[in-house]
């Protein structure tokens, strides 16, 4: 995939938000087999929501809460076909550069362990023993920007 192509905004309408909405379901929901109620939850009002578009399709979400005073990087997704193709880089690296501008240093995330990998190359740490959400094993990481 040529980086190019991507498009990352910050949801700001319904459409958009529908967008990132349709991304998780297709790949938490329907791919990983967690429950719909436990998918949308009611932190999505408090939460900034991106959404990655190649060529006017959403592919990728994410969203970014304040928490304690540190951003709380969550639901992180690509869809499959689109993995492995700088998308998840990119959509990180626009969630990181919000925070940034928004003042926030230090940024934590809990990382499906499969993932681990992923950011560790974007410079996350791992920060907590591995634990489960939604049935998937999960660690704590955390990264200061």
């Amino acid at each position: 995939m040529n980086t190019k192509e991507l498009e990352i905004k910050m949801v700001s309408n319904d459409q958009q938000l529908k967008d990132a909405y349709k991304v998780r379901k297709a790949v938490f929901v329907d791919e990983q087999n967690v429950p719909m109620e436990e998918e949308i939850d009611h932190l999505e009002k408090e939460s900034t929501h991106f959404v990655l578009y190649q060529e006017g399709t959403p592919i990728g979400a994410g969203r970014l809460r304040l928490v304690d005073g540190y951003g709380k990087v969550e639901r992180v997704c690509i869809l499959r076909e689109s993995r492995v193709s700088g998308a998840g880089k990119a959509l990180m690296g626009k969630v990181e550069s919000f925070a940034k501008k928004q003042g926030i240093k230090q940024l934590k995330l809990n990382a499906q362990t499969h993932a681990i990998p992923f950011y560790s190359k974007l410079g996350y740490e791992i920060v907590s023993d591995e634990f489960y959400e939604a049935g998937i094993p999960h660690q704590s990481m955390s990264k200061t920007i």
